[in-house]
C-alpha cells in the first residue's frame, strides 16, 4: 500500500506542531488527533485549535491537504495516573528514577486510539513527536517502543501501520532548525506564539521562545534549544 496519508498526533505543543508541518510537506492528505487526559497543562488543547486555524491561514498550500481534526476524551488515563502532569505535584523524580511527569502507558494508549481512528479514516500512517535525543527519560518515547507498537498495530489491524517519528534523533535546537526549513520564519513565529510546552500550563509569561513559566523542565529544554539554534543561525 502506498503511504499517501497520515494521522498526526498533535497535542498543541512545539514538537507535534513541527511534526504536523513535516507531514504536510510529505503526504497528500493529513488529519490530526489530540487527547484530553486531564493533563495539568490542558491549555495546550486551546492552543492546538488556534494553531490549526492560523496554520491554514498562513500556509494555504498546506490548508488544501489538512483535513479533519479529532479530539478524544481519555480522562480515564488521568484517573489512573498519579503524576506531576495529572496532579498538582512538584516536578522532580520518582523512586523509579523516572521524571515525575512520566505518565505510564500514555503513548501506548495514544497510538492505539490513533491507530483505530486512522483505520476508520483510511489513513496510511501515524506521525508523532516522540524523541529519545533530548533528556526526558520516558521509556515510551524510544524508537524501540515505537517499533514494537508499530508491529502490534500492524498485526492487530491486519494492515501496515507505520509509526513515523521525524524528531526521534533531533535535539531541540535541531527541531527549531527543522521548523525553519519546513516553513521559514512564518512557521517559527507561529510555533513561538501559538504552541504550548510548559508543564505548568503558564500562558502569562512571554519569552523569546514562547509562553511558559520558564523554569519547568519543558520550558528549560525549549528555551535552551531556541538559544542554541539562534546562536548557530
Amino acid at each position: 500500500m502506498t503511504t499517501t496519508s497520515a494521522l498526526v498526533l498533535f497535542s498543541g505543543g512545539q514538537d507535534s506542531a513541527v511534526c504536523l508541518a513535516w507531514a504536510l510537506s510529505r503526504y497528500e492528505r493529513v488529519e490530526t488527533i489530540g487527547f484530553d487526559y486531564r493533563q495539568r497543562h490542558r491549555v495546550e488543547l486551546d492552543c492546538r485549535k488556534v494553531f490549526l486555524v492560523k496554520l491554514r491561514e498562513t500556509f494555504p498550500h498546506w490548508a488544501a491537504k489538512l483535513g479533519e481534526d479529532h479530539l478524544l476524551d481519555l480522562g480515564v488515563l488521568g484517573e489512573v495516573s498519579d503524576t506531576a502532569l495529572t496532579r498538582e505535584q512538584e516536578i522532580g523524580f520518582a523512586e523509579s528514577g523516572l521524571p515525575s511527569t512520566f505518565v505510564p502507558g500514555r503513548n501506548l494508549v495514544f497510538l492505539t486510539f490513533a491507530g483505530a481512528v486512522a483505520y476508520r479514516r483510511g489513513l496510511n500512517a501515524l506521525v508523532g513527536g516522540m524523541c529519545e535525543t533530548d533528556f526526558s527519560g520516558y521509556p515510551d518515547c524510544r524508537r524501540a517502543t515505537m517499533d514494537a507498537v508499530q508491529k502490534s498495530l500492524s498485526l492487530g489491524m491486519d494492515r501496515d501501520m507505520p509509526v513515523e517519528t521525524p524528531l526521534m534523533y533531533l535535539d531541540k535546537a535541531q527541531t527549531w532548525s527543522l521548523s525553519e526549513e519546513l516553513g521559514g520564519k512564518a512557521l517559527v513565529d507561529l510555533i513561538v506564539e501559538e504552541t504550548h510546552t510548559c508543564y505548568l500550563g503558564d500562558r502569562t509569561q512571554r519569552h523569546a521562545w514562547g509562553y511558559g513559566c520558564g523554569t519547568c523542565p519543558a520550558c528549560d529544554l525549549r528555551a535552551k534549544g531556541y538559544a542554541k539554534w539562534r546562536g548557530a543561525a
